[in-house]
């Protein structure tokens, strides 16, 4: 099934074991990979980055762990939206050299 964007945008969030989250105020989306990284609860309306990051760390959730969506949105339970913050992915080390290479005759 497929919905757009936008319909996500207003529909009450629960867990799978039916605890009330909150609202989708608004979606995140990376569009570099043209998906969905995650959904608002709130506005992130802040006068500094420490208030930003306290938002997004507290009213924000990780669209891979929402189960489903259709009326309303499911996410699993350890949707704990304190442990979700996200790092920035540390540069991928180069693949290892083969075996053989590394251990030619020089």
């Amino acid at each position: 099934m497929t919905i757009k964007v936008s319909q996500l945008i207003g529909l009450d969030i629960y867990t799978d074991s039916a605890q009330y989250i909150g609202k989708v105020y608004d979606v995140i989306l990376d569009l570099e990979k043209g998906e969905v990284v995650r959904l608002t609860m709130q506005p992130i309306n802040a006068a500094s980055k420490d208030q930003a990051a306290k938002i997004f760390k507290e009213k924000t959730i990780l669209y891979k762990s929402v189960k489903a969506v259709e009326k309303i949105v499911i996410v699993s339970p350890s949707a704990n939206v304190e442990e979700e913050m996200d790092e920035p992915a540390a540069p991928q080390a180069s693949k290892p050299m083969p075996y053989s290479y590394r251990y030619r005759k020089v």
